[in-house]
This record gives structure tokens, sequence and C-alpha cells, in this order.
């Protein structure tokens, strides 16, 4: 596994994942992403967060090779990350849960999994898996290779999905678009939520004022729903349905489906690619009054976000999203094409 050939690598400086990190699903350790500036100020550089120090302008993307020490320091943080996932999914996926003690051990026994007797065989199992998944996709694109917030994207997928190999190309399918996420100089993060602010600012200019106020028009209280795709903040099958329309929309453009053929399927709205990003807004517009009235500063509006998990209805959350795109749709369109 040398590098000599290899693609320069984004964010092949790993150590900020040496601290205590967790899957999306994670009901052990603490929280993985860190998704804004600690209180000291102190952060390492892959973390990705702190928005003055983040900038494309001042941050280098390293030059050097991918190598054998970067995949030692991924291997390790897979398996942290993979061992911290919680059963959440095993509601919903029963085959994978009633796994033989003897089948889980020898999975993990393969993929040199450490510290999981703790674990009941179905969380062993299901570890494993993400384990073997996470590394074989950190070789197919070096470029990323792994960063926390991948297990979450993949364990809705390996917990429906039964069959590694087929996990594996629906993940590599799922982070064509998602990896822009995971890229050490943030572009794709950066890009998204400049779209997030402008749907709240067009929507809502006085809840986007009051955010101007607080110095956080830039969105980056939402950092961690678009860089993980709302996991943290849905239940498994919340984030399934979510994920689902959102994929429905994607492929009804790829398709080519107009917006008056897309009407007549589903009346109003016309698919779009950031349907997500729709959704982020809707979650923040929810709350307007409460932001406007009772939140003076960007850590508190910071732990609103970050409290919303559990408490979201997703049909709600997705009717809220569809009228947004009715109502910005067109003037968003217009913007990007002035940019």
């Amino acid at each position: 596994m040398e590098g000599d050939d290899a693609p320069n690598v984004s964010n092949a400086d790993t150590s900020v994942l040496d601290t205590d990190s967790t899957d999306s699903d994670s009901s052990e350790g603490p929280e993985i992403i860190q998704s804004f500036p600690s209180d000291d100020g102190q952060e390492d550089n892959n973390s990705k967060t702190p928005k003055e120090n983040s900038s494309p302008s001042l941050m280098k993307v390293p030059s050097k090779l991918w190598t054998n020490e970067d995949f030692a320091t991924w291997q390790r943080i897979i398996r942290l990350d993979a061992v911290r996932a919680n059963g959440e999914w095993m509601p919903y996926s029963p085959s994978q849960a009633v796994v033989p003690d003897c089948r889980a051990h020898r999975s993990a026994e393969a993929v040199g999994l450490k510290d999981y007797g703790h674990l009941d065989a179905s969380r062993i199992f299901h570890a494993a898996r993400l384990v073997a998944i996470l590394e074989a996709y950190a070789l197919y694109d070096p470029e990323i290779g792994y960063c926390q917030g991948m297990s979450d994207l993949l364990s809705p997928i390996v917990s429906v999905i039964p069959e590694d190999h087929e996990a594996f190309w629906c993940f590599v399918g799922f982070m064509r678009k998602a990896r822009q996420n995971f890229r050490l100089d943030e572009v794709g993060i950066r890009r998204q939520l400049d779209i997030v602010a402008k749907i709240i600012k067009f929507k809502d200019g006085h809840l986007f004022r009051h955010l101007q106020k607080l110095q956080a028009e830039d969105c980056f209280f939402v950092y961690r729903m678009v860089v993980v795709l709302f996991r943290r903040e849905l239940t498994f099958e919340q984030t399934l349905c979510l994920w689902e329309v959102m994929w429905a929309d994607q492929a009804a453009i790829r398709a080519g489906i107009g917006k008056s053929a897309w009407s007549r399927i589903r009346q109003r709205a016309p698919p779009t690619d950031d349907l997500l990003l729709y959704a982020i807004a809707a979650s923040v517009l929810q709350r307007r009054k409460l932001i406007i009235e009772k939140y003076s500063s960007m850590d508190e509006i910071i732990k609103e976000c970050n409290g919303m998990a559990g408490h979201l209805d997703v049909w709600k959350l997705l009717d809220d999203a569809h009228n947004l795109v009715v109502t910005l749709h067109d003037k968003m369109k217009i913007e990007a094409s002035l940019r």
C-alpha cells in the first residue's frame, strides 16, 4: 500500500482524530464533530471548524503524498468510531440483529477490531462491517481517506444492505456528492452554508438581520447538519425518509425531468439538488421567533441547533423545505447564475 502513485491528500494530517470520536449513531463518548471554535481557541488543522482559521485563502493543503502512516491513522480512528456506534438501527435490520456470537467475533478479528468486549454480538458485527467498508473506501479515495462523520453516513446504508460489496458501492455513489463535505479546504461546505444563508435571507429578512447583528450570517451554526446530512438531528427512520426524498430529487434532475413534468408528480415543488439545504434552512426558520427574541450570541444559536436532535418532525421539515423551494427556487437559480 505504498503511496508513490497516489494523489495528493487534502486531509492526510488527521491528528484531530486522536481525540475521542464517535459514529453518528454513537451513544457512548463525547461528540465527535466539533463544528465551531472551542473556548480556548485551540483547534487542530483538520477539524475544518474555526471560521476565522478555515478560510481557503489562509489554509494550505498539504502537498505530501498518501503514506502508510496516513492509512494507519485512518484505521485507528475508523475502529474507534465503529465500536462507538449504537444499536438504533437494530429494529430496522432484524437479520443483522440476531448474528451468532461466533460470526460476530470472527468478523471483528478479521478487521482487527479491539475493545469491543462490552458490545453484544449484533453491534460487534455492525462495527466490523463499518470498519471493513470504511477502510476499503479510504483506499479507494485516498484524497479524502477517512474523516470523522463518514461513519455517520455509512451506518444507515450498512444497516439496510446486508452484503458488504453492495454496501461499499452504494457508499461510493453516496460519497460522489458528499465527499465535498470532507475536504480540508472547506470549499464545498462554505458553498452549502452560503446557500443556506441566502435561503434564510430571501425568506426572512428580519431573522437574517438579527443573524448579521450576532455575526452569524455565515450560518456556521448549521455546520454539523451540512457535514453529516442531518444524521445527528434525526432518528434512523427519519434519516432514511429525508435521504430518500433528497435522492429522488437528484434522480429526477439526472433523468432530465423538468419543472412542469415534476409538478404533475409532486404538484408544486420542482426538483432541486439542494433539498437538504432547504430543509436545514427550514429547521432554522421554524425557530425564528426564539432566535430573534431570546438569543443574543452565536453560541446560543449553536446550542439550539445541537439541541434539535430528537425533536424534529421530518414530515413537517420536508413540507416546509418544499414550500421554500416553491417560493425561492427561481430566485436562487437567478442568484446562482449571476455569480
